[in-house]
């Protein structure tokens, strides 16, 4: 189904960037408007309009102490006009609190698209982004107020490429944790001398597993441990400063598409349990530059053991973050089910931590609640 184009979406912010006689843009009737080829030819005079760039003139063009201005005024203006002012949903906000068993209502699919003009649930989300009709401002802006569907919304119209952006969770150990033990047995044998290639024999660790030493154990495990201390970093650092690369995010569609791909749509539809955990495509490329400079970094079987322990927290990681969306959990987990709920519900920029808030108290990103 093709996507009609719309007349494009901006919001305030937008507009009240634009406030100077080079750009000036005014709305009016909840419309947007670039004035500034009219701005010399105002017969009230340039200052009058520069006056109220950025701002709303609806008022002070019905104002009869000032100039209550004509129909054909309002003709005038039409002819520049860009867009309009687009209507925002109100789900995150700084008063909320997750219940323990927390269960938002569904969506009103056909309602959100009539009152937003943002996404339609009710068709493929990818083409709509690709073809977007809305400023970063206002992208921004819905992407993190939560919907809520009983089914996973489409991302592709073909099935052969929506498939591979549904992930259950369990596909996270299946893929990853046979990975992690193949690297932390070749870390112990390589620290009692070389072996193949993992391309050239995968399966020789597992023939090998008898020769293992406790003296090459014990050299492997701080690696697996560092490992698992870098892997934090990467977790908080990653969805702080790459999933939340809000700011430095170019206003082009095809940027805006990428971050709803990579995170966006994660906080447009946190509760979606397909789209919880990273599809196996998606953190092989990911975890691709991190693993080859652990290669370059160190020998080969430090390296090995450093991966393993950063493979198996993010198993962890994943599969955590899926029982918090999901799952009845012990009290600690509780309370990080809150923590990271709240990253969705109350302030999505603050409480990046997942498993923990060691990072966050650190950089004094902690999300009280």
């Amino acid at each position: 189904m093709a996507v009609t184009k719309r007349v494009r979406i901006y919001t305030e912010e937008d507009v009240a960037n634009h406030k100077s006689a080079k750009s000036c843009w005014v709305t009016c009737r909840g419309k947007v408007y670039d004035v500034t080829g009219f701005v010399p030819d105002h017969p009230g005079g340039d200052d009058l309009i520069l006056e109220h760039a950025g701002t709303d003139v609806e008022s002070i063009m019905k104002d009869g102490d000032s100039h209550d201005h004509s129909d054909s005024a309002y003709d005038m203006l039409e002819e520049y006009m860009i867009g309009r002012l687009g209507t925002e949903a109100t789900v995150v906000r700084d008063d909320w609190e997750a219940p323990d068993d927390f269960h938002p209502e569904d969506t009103n699919s056909a309602e959100d698209f009539e009152k937003t003009q943002f996404l339609d649930l009710r068709t493929p989300l990818l083409q709509q982004m690709w073809q977007a009709n809305f400023s970063k401002s206002y992208y921004l802006k819905q992407v993190h107020q939560p919907r809520h569907l009983q089914e996973s919304a489409r991302l592709f119209a073909y099935g052969i490429f929506e498939m591979c952006t549904r992930t259950v969770w369990y596909v996270v150990p299946l893929i990853w944790l046979p990975i992690t033990a193949n690297l932390f047995l070749r870390s112990m044998l390589q620290f009692n001398g070389p072996i193949p290639t993992f391309l050239s024999n995968p399966l020789l660790p597992l023939s090998l597993t008898s020769t293992v030493t406790l003296n090459a154990f014990a050299k492997t495990l701080p690696c697996f441990f560092l490992g698992n201390f870098i892997w934090t970093i990467l977790e908080y650092g990653m969805h702080r400063f790459l999933f939340h690369i809000d700011e430095f995010l170019p206003d082009h569609y095809a940027f805006l598409t990428l971050h709803f791909l990579l995170h966006g749509i994660h906080h447009y539809m946190p509760m979606d349990r397909l789209r919880l955990v990273m599809p196996p495509v998606m953190f092989g490329i990911l975890q691709a530059p991190f693993t080859r400079l652990a290669y370059i970094l160190f020998p080969t079987p430090v390296a090995n053991g450093i991966i393993a322990g950063s493979f198996t927290f993010y198993v962890l990681y994943d599969c955590m973050h899926y029982a918090l969306h999901h799952t009845k959990l012990p009290a600690y987990l509780r309370h990080m089910k809150r923590y990271h709920l709240a990253h969705h519900y109350k302030n999505f920029e603050l409480g990046f931590g997942v498993t923990s808030k060691i990072w966050d108290y650190v950089f004094q990103t902690v999300l009280p609640v």
